[in-house]
């Protein structure tokens, strides 16, 4: 895990530099079809970089975007009309028959389909019209890293090139991330390898973040890890919030922070130990010294590229100092396949 961790940077630039035309020509053909709507389909850490995307295709194109619940077309065998519709697969392996099977029905009934997946030769890749390769290479740890920002590079890069751009706005992640990957982190982990709950928080663009992280602390350390919008959080979750509890807030540049400062003000009243991973200003801002700084240059739609990172390394560090083996966590193997 670690080792695919400080990898990342290498893969974003053999990303750019091999899958950029393939990208293009997939967005191209998008273009031209016009989708309307789009549904996007997805699993585990690849249902995160889905929430992802929704963020950008309904703020950067003005499309109305939903995540698709599978069991509809696999269990209940819904026939929807989808004509006009952008029907995007996301798999890390492309192998889960659930994801297989729904592609396939949706590109019966009218859907144009893209598989974005680090499998060009699976299956799923196979069922959909087009395929989106992440090229992150073999990733042998069973917590998703190198793939996940992988997929969201990939992502990031259909949506720009949907929108006639050319992707520049990315070039710097990987130097931004090599540099992220040379700070030194707090000592969080060992101050909380007894912590059994823990509470991620983001808005936005960061909420994927935040939900990526607390799967993360899930598969590695076990723990119940939560994850909320901002927003949710004030509708009731809030109440469990006390000097007991641990919560990590991802802060966003941009709107994402705007919309979290008062909530941020609510989380510190409930005394809870909290850490910000994102703008070390708004950290200061809000009464909250621990914080681990992430660059605020890009913009706020690229940020989750970057945010990430810190959240996996101190998953890795945690499930160290609780003495587990976060190659193996318990239960859980690589390709997971759910009907």
């Amino acid at each position: 895990m670690r080792a695919e961790i400080h990898e990342q940077p290498h893969v974003l630039t053999r990303q750019f530099e091999t899958e950029l035309g393939n990208i293009r020509a997939v967005a191209a053909a998008v273009r031209d079809t016009d989708p309307r709507f789009a549904l996007i389909a997805a699993r585990g850490t690849s249902d995160h970089a889905a929430l992802y995307v929704k963020y950008l295709i309904e703020t950067q194109l003005g499309i109305p975007c939903g995540l698709a619940s599978l069991s509809t077309y696999t269990g209940y065998a819904a026939r929807p009309r989808l004509e006009r519709c952008l029907w995007l697969a996301i798999s890390q392996s492309g192998g889960s028959p659930d994801l297989i099977e729904s592609t396939r029905v949706a590109g019966r009934h009218g859907a144009m389909t893209v598989a974005v997946t680090n499998a060009p030769v699976s299956a799923l890749a196979a069922t959909a019209q087009w395929h989106v390769d992440i090229r992150a290479g073999v990733e042998r740890s069973v917590a998703a890293t190198k793939t996940y920002t992988a997929e969201l590079q990939a992502l990031w890069l259909l949506v720009d090139a949907w929108r006639g751009r050319d992707g520049a706005s990315a070039r710097g992640l990987p130097e931004e991330l090599t540099h992220l990957l040379g700070q030194d982190l707090p000592p969080w982990a060992d101050g909380h390898r007894l912590i059994q709950r823990l509470v991620t928080v983001g808005r936005g663009f960061s909420y994927p973040t935040a939900r990526e992280g607390a799967l993360k602390m899930m598969e590695t350390s076990y723990l119940a890890a939560q994850a909320f919008s901002g927003a949710d959080l004030m509708h009731g979750p809030l109440a469990m919030l006390d000097v007991d509890q641990s919560a990590i807030i991802v802060v966003p540049p941009g709107v994402g922070g705007e919309l979290l400062g008062p909530v941020v003000e609510h989380i510190r009243q409930t005394g809870a130990d909290t850490l910000v991973v994102g703008d070390r200003d708004f950290a200061a801002r809000h009464g909250h010294p621990a914080v681990i700084p992430v660059g605020t240059d890009v913009p706020e739609e690229l940020s989750p590229i970057l945010q990430i990172v810190p959240l996996q390394r101190l998953a890795l560090d945690l499930s160290i100092a609780r003495g587990l083996d976060p190659d193996e966590p318990r239960g859980l193997s690589k390709v997971t396949r759910t009907t």
